[in-house]
């Protein structure tokens, strides 16, 4: 099958083009490389190329200029700032119901007190700082002196820890626990 005969203006337009979407000062060579020039070879956009049955919209230099610009300023293409998605913690159906799930690489401990309830709490034990190891029959437990806080809101219910686990803002998204 033999390959289209394309000018070589048009392939120098589109070369240029390309690197240009490349740089940071790409939009405006893009578009620039609409309106072409007879000084620099470059054809008009909505001029098609020669040999080729495929027409390009007169405003593709400009559309994807935008685009460009979007991608740089960290927007979507619908225009709007791109909100950053917190990281999920865990998801709901990590965590048992009565339970909870211990994230000891973030010092962390996530609760479901009740079915569709999460609570969560520092993972730290207030007594003399023990990552705490184990969630069971309604506590979160200290291995080193043998603490036990609620899985409800992290007070203490057997010593020698003193005071309650730090709360953590939490929310649920979806099937995602992330942090609030």
């Amino acid at each position: 099958m033999a390959e289209p005969r394309v000018p070589v203006s048009s392939r120098r337009t589109l070369l240029a083009c390309a690197c240009a979407c490349a740089s940071a000062a790409g939009a405006a060579a893009l578009a620039g490389c609409a309106r072409g020039s007879s000084s620099n070879g470059a054809m008009a956009a909505s001029q098609p190329a020669q040999g080729n049955s495929a027409t390009v919209p007169a405003d593709w230099a400009s559309r994807a200029a935008a685009g460009l610009d979007q991608a740089i300023l960290g927007q979507p293409a619908s225009g709007q700032p791109a909100s950053p998605q917190p990281p999920s913690l865990a998801l709901t159906s990590d965590v048992p119901v009565g339970g909870g799930k211990i994230l000891a690489g973030k010092k962390i401990v996530i609760t479901q007190p009740r079915a569709g309830s999460f609570e969560a709490f520092a993972a730290v034990c207030t007594h003399q700082g023990c990552t705490v190891s184990s969630v069971s029959g309604g506590t979160i437990n200290c291995p080193c002196h043998g603490s036990k806080f609620s899985i409800t809101n992290g007070s203490v219910v057997t010593g020698p820890a003193a005071s309650a686990l730090a709360s953590v803002g939490i929310k649920v998204e979806g099937t995602s626990i992330v942090q609030a």
